[in-house]
């Protein structure tokens, strides 16, 4: 199976970090949160990534294009750049990656339209670049395979931004509850998709998130995978430096591998 990976948003929440690169590259204990992603499908079974770029593409390409060069020792003669000699290995020589430029201003809908011709005739994963969790790849790929639908989403109840306050009636304060989980279930990602979702999706304009997801819906095509473990968006500053202090811990717990 391969992963679909959306890498080309303007990040703009996260305009300290992003003015000079995009939020896939903003790096998670030296490396990009990208990254990271793919080390848990990679630690789970998917090594064929296709990584949709727009905002600073060139970033993104780079890296993979010089992946040996920045992550192995090597030999070369100056004036020679056919005669470079990677010396060792690294743990992802057996990923393949395709970085593909979706446009600047493509949405979400429009960016996976894109990359159809890398995706061929099977059911693809298709996930954000810019988040972590501990998601149960092999589970949410045998969930997808049972229920026979068109798509499966992936779906967290998360924490509260606030603490909440419990009222009685005459006004006074029964409790205090810090940051509690709602009740609701939200879409973090880490999609399913059979080839056929390609229908739903008009152009470039298209927010995968609205009608093509909509459309799924009121047709019986969607299943939710309930995920109880860790979720963690990189939207804000603060964000990046709570995951930056976990990964520094030695606390991760998306690191499965």
């Amino acid at each position: 199976m391969k992963a679909v990976l959306l890498a080309g948003g303007l990040g703009t929440r996260m305009r300290e970090e992003t003015e000079f690169r995009p939020k896939p590259m903003v790096e998670i204990g030296g490396k990009p949160v990208l990254w990271h992603i793919m080390k848990l499908l990679s630690a789970q079974g998917i090594k064929d990534f296709v990584i949709c770029t727009g905002y600073k593409s060139e970033q993104i390409a780079s890296y993979f294009a010089n992946y040996s060069a920045v992550n192995k020792d090597f030999t070369i003669r100056l004036g020679d750049e056919s005669s470079i000699v990677y010396h060792g290995d690294h743990d992802e020589s057996d990923w393949t990656v395709t970085v593909a430029y979706t446009g600047a201003d493509t949405m979400t809908g429009g960016r996976i339209k894109r990359v159809q011709k890398y995706v061929g005739d099977e059911p693809f994963l298709c996930t954000y670049g810019d988040g972590v969790a501990d998601v149960d790849i092999r589970g949410l790929q045998e969930f997808h395979a049972s229920h026979g639908r068109l798509a499966t989403i992936t779906t967290t109840r998360p924490y509260s931004r606030f603490g909440v306050i419990d009222i009685a009636e005459d006004g006074g304060v029964a409790t205090f509850r810090e940051k509690p989980q709602t009740d609701d279930w939200i879409n973090i990602g880490y999609f399913i998709l059979e080839p056929a979702v390609f229908d739903y999706i008009e152009g470039d304009a298209t927010t995968f998130e609205n009608q093509p997801l909509h459309t799924l819906a009121s047709e019986g095509q969607i299943s939710a995978w309930r995920h109880n473990g860790f979720w963690q968006p990189m939207d804000t500053y603060r964000e990046y430096q709570m995951l930056n202090d976990l990964w520094e811990r030695g606390a991760a717990p998306w690191k499965v591998w």
